[in-house]
């Protein structure tokens, strides 16, 4: 599996790319393993300012329907549309094609409670 070392993790097996007060999300390498084939992704809280782990989205597979949780509170300023059509992208290319949500952060101290890749690797038991 991979996992970039210059992203951040969370819990809730997201990654977070950080680029001044804007960061990308998706979901790592290994949920979209555990999920199977993703068929659908859903995000219907465009231009909306969410707080901290609050549900903007959610990824359907084959099997399962899973929520996406906020990992730092702030506005979901732009969706990969790309993913209405192509949604296998997440499959494919996790940490690059299949992004999901851009969020300009409200408060850019919640950073420091996301995961190192070590810690997430310890996580999931890599």
């Amino acid at each position: 599996m991979n996992f970039p070392e210059e992203l951040k993790y969370t819990k809730d097996h997201e990654w977070i790319k950080v680029d001044g007060d804007v960061i990308t999300i998706g979901i790592t390498d290994f949920a979209q393993k555990e999920l199977g084939d993703i068929v659908y992704v859903e995000v219907d809280t465009l231009d909306e300012t969410l707080e901290q782990e609050e549900v903007f989205g959610t990824v359907e597979a084959v099997k399962t329907v899973s929520d996406l949780f906020l990992p730092i509170a702030g506005e979901i300023i732009e969706f990969n549309e790309s993913l209405e059509d192509e949604p296998e992208k997440v499959n494919t290319d996790p940490y690059g094609d299949g992004w999901m949500v851009k969020v300009k952060v409200s408060d850019i101290s919640q950073l420091e409670e996301l995961l190192t890749v070590g810690a997430y690797k310890e996580l999931i038991g890599a």
